[in-house]
């Protein structure tokens, strides 16, 4: 039996979601570039669930239902309450909380299509207003219900700092939605998959799914590489820092990507959203720190930077604690999930694949007073 170690290269199934051809990642054949381009983020979920893009009376519909469900049942926001607030990572507490979510779902494990596309409507406006509720629970202020007439973008940034925010974040903002929406059989996506090939329930799938992003070597990146931003401290400092780490093989997180060779399509995008948003603040020695270990990587290593590099100071920009990187990924892929599942559910086999026994053979057994 041959196996490839990370399945790295095999197709585990077929899928209209999204793709990642010659480098190129489109959304339902819609190439990334001009997504994040144009696209507001309500359009790429209704792309991603409807395998289309909607006209204006169905995206303003569908951005309306969006709104209406984005208040999280009382019951919920009170567990978060109750975590112990300084030991828990947020992506923990997010987890916990999908899961929650189920218990006031009288839909929950209702399987029929409809059902499972309002379970989705819920999950995609429920998750910003659980995240912003948790960062602001544990800094002693109260949660900020979300406002119907803003953007999804602007609403999450709303309800996280109780101020709406200029345009060029929230345009900002919106962009990083996008780009982050879904990305082919990720780690989180085909855990979502495997969870709900089962007939197991949306919930299930979702929670499956955030636990496989928490893990640093798929969402929780972006917060290592702010990390190691902080570290290094300023631009003159990062030369020395990157090299020495390089030299004693210490893998920089942001760059690589298994199935880019020439580099994440996304990168450029985050690239000059940390440009003009560090400019904006001031604070431009992030970005040029950044572009500084950037060259360095790239030149030594052959490594291009990935989503997730860039993304560190764009969110940092935005007034982001950066232990809420990963979370925000999750409100941004949670439609990608969403989409995977439905689509799983309406050609369904379950997923069950082998392993190649690699263990002693032909054991003999012994009595255990004589072992």
């Amino acid at each position: 039996m041959s196996q490839t170690k990370g399945l790295e290269g095999i197709v585990a199934t077929q899928s209209q979601v999204s793709s990642i051809i010659d480098g190129v990642l489109t959304y339902h054949g819609y190439n990334i570039d001009d997504l994040a381009d144009n696209a507001s983020f309500e359009e790429v979920v209704y792309l991603l669930w409807n395998n289309r893009l909607p006209n204006k009376e169905e995206l303003d519909a569908f951005a309306k239902e969006l709104a209406q469900a984005s208040k999280v049942p009382d019951a919920v926001l009170d567990q978060l309450k109750s975590f112990p607030i300084d030991k828990v990572h947020p992506m923990a507490a997010l987890r916990t909380a999908v899961s929650n979510l189920a218990l006031f779902d009288e839909e929950a494990d209702e399987m029929e299509e409809e059902a499972n596309r309002r379970k989705a409507v819920k999950l995609q406006a429920q998750l910003p207003t659980i995240v912003t509720a948790f960062s602001r629970i544990r800094q002693g202020k109260e949660p900020v219900a979300p406002k119907p007439e803003l953007s999804f973008a602007a609403n999450f940034l709303y309800m996280l700092n109780g101020e709406e925010p200029d345009e060029i974040s929230e345009k900002a903002f919106n962009k990083a939605l996008v780009l982050h929406a879904d990305h082919e059989l990720n780690a989180s996506t085909f855990t979502a998959r495997v969870c709900v090939a089962t007939l197991s329930d949306v919930y299930s799938g979702v929670t499956a799914a955030i636990g496989a992003l928490k893990g640093p070597l798929h969402g929780g990146a972006n917060e290592r590489v702010m990390a190691m931003l902080n570290e290094i401290g300023d631009v003159d400092n990062a030369e020395a820092y990157i090299k020495e780490a390089l030299a004693n093989k210490v893998k920089i997180m942001g760059f690589g990507h298994r199935v880019y060779k020439n580099g994440d399509p996304r990168a450029k995008h985050l690239r000059e959203m940390s440009r003009q948003l560090t400019e904006i603040t001031g604070e431009s020695n992030w970005y040029e720190m950044s572009v500084k270990i950037d060259e360095i990587v790239t030149n030594e290593k052959g490594l291009l930077p990935n989503v997730d590099f860039y993304s560190a100071s764009v969110y940092h920009s935005l007034g982001i604690e950066h232990d809420i990187f990963t979370p925000i990924f999750a409100v941004s892929r949670v439609s990608g999930w969403l989409a995977h599942i439905l689509e799983q559910y309406a050609d369904n086999r379950l997923i069950r694949p082998r392993a190649e026994y690699t263990g002693p053979d032909k054991q003999e057994w012994i009595p255990l007073e004589k072992r």
